[in-house]
């Protein structure tokens, strides 16, 4: 015995005119109701990686009439603190590595001779490891982060003599 009830026939045409308007309109989903027919199109959409920049350094106001200091015989260069001076500093947020993998050696220890372009020190980001090389040749006077530290964008990781 046939039944008398018939499924509605979903129109090809119909559906690609759906994609075409998720397309166009860059929405995510839509959804599209007639009678007993219900047609939903949806689309996942992945996000690019996002490149974070340097925040801008705040303007610092001067004092109106605050007189001229003297200057300090150990003070740091303009923008730098004491403790930083001079460091190599990480180029984005992640995890730093001071070995190639757990069960090797760091890649250099303090006092340790070091050429330009060497790896000092892995930064995991994204699943990424990136190689932080010596901007200079020289000794390695300082590693300021210890093995697997997060570390932040600009945070002083070494300092090369």
């Amino acid at each position: 015995m046939a039944s008398t009830t018939s499924r509605p026939q979903i129109d090809a045409k119909v559906v690609r005119e759906l994609a075409d308007i998720l397309k166009d309109t860059e929405l995510t989903e839509i959804e599209v109701e007639k009678g007993e027919l219900r047609i939903r199109v949806a689309r996942e959409i992945t996000a690019a990686p996002v490149a974070y920049a340097a925040p801008a350094p705040a303007p610092v106001a001067a004092p109106a009439a605050a007189p001229a200091a003297a200057p300090v015989a150990d003070a740091a260069p303009a923008g730098e603190t004491k403790y930083t001076a001079g460091a190599v500093t990480s180029p984005m947020v992640g995890t730093a590595y001071l070995r190639p993998s757990p069960d090797a050696d760091a890649f250099k220890k303090v006092g340790d001779a070091v050429k330009e372009g060497e790896t000092i020190i892995l930064v995991e980001a994204m699943k990424t490891f990136n190689p932080i090389t010596a901007p200079k040749s020289g000794t390695l006077t300082e590693m300021l982060v210890d093995d697997a530290q997060p570390v932040e964008y600009g945070e002083a990781l070494f300092v090369i003599s």
